[in-house]
């Protein structure tokens, strides 16, 4: 899927995607998808780019780290390895944070803020012409503001039924996901 476009005046797509934020809204009442290991991320990043150049395709999420004599710690763990594991096969890098416990839940830290770092520096070494982020994390709206004063084309991907208007507002394209459109991509036999 990693192309190397020569000609630097040709479309360069990078996807970026917020994999807590994007696996939370597919979990969604409202689109209730399960199985989500069998994902097909490889072709929703090329339905994505719509027949552009797919410089590079990266997936952000927090660390899962084991806890001594938690069980559940270690099963979270292994199914993360699992996703990784499966997004590498399908051409994606895995750029990650860490998992911090606060009391009985767990927030992932430094995502964002290497999704943003990366809308940016990307863009000033001139690696796309079109982000295509897939978060609707209003933390980015800052880095996504800059990359279109240095003339880079944004896309905010968002969800029908949960959209990011300040997004949308930012973004010189918005689509919004459906069901329908999201069911596509899961293994014919989980529908």
């Amino acid at each position: 899927m990693t192309k190397q476009v020569k000609d630097k005046n040709k479309e360069r797509v990078i996807i970026f995607l917020d994999g807590s934020n994007f696996y939370h809204r597919l979990k969604d009442p409202e689109l209730d998808l399960r199985q989500l290991l069998g994902f097909d991320y490889k072709r929703f990043a090329q339905w994505l780019a719509h027949r552009r150049p797919i410089v590079d395709c990266i997936y952000y999420v927090g660390l899962v780290r084991k806890e001594p004599g938690n069980p559940k710690s270690e099963e979270l763990v292994r199914n993360q390895q699992r996703l990784f594991a499966f997004l590498q096969k399908q051409d994606w890098k895995i750029k990650t944070g860490y998992m911090m416990k606060h009391d009985k839940d767990y927030k992932e830290k430094g995502v964002d803020v290497k999704l943003a770092v990366d809308i940016l520096d990307m863009a000033y070494q001139d690696k796309y012409n079109t982000a295509i982020i897939v978060s609707s994390d209003t933390d980015l709206i800052p880095g996504i503001i800059r990359a279109k004063e240095l003339g880079k084309k944004i896309e905010y991907i968002g969800f029908s039924h949960k959209p990011s208007f300040a997004m949308q507002r930012y973004a010189n394209l918005s689509r919004l996901l459906s069901k329908i459109e999201l069911e596509q991509f899961l293994p014919k036999t989980l529908l």
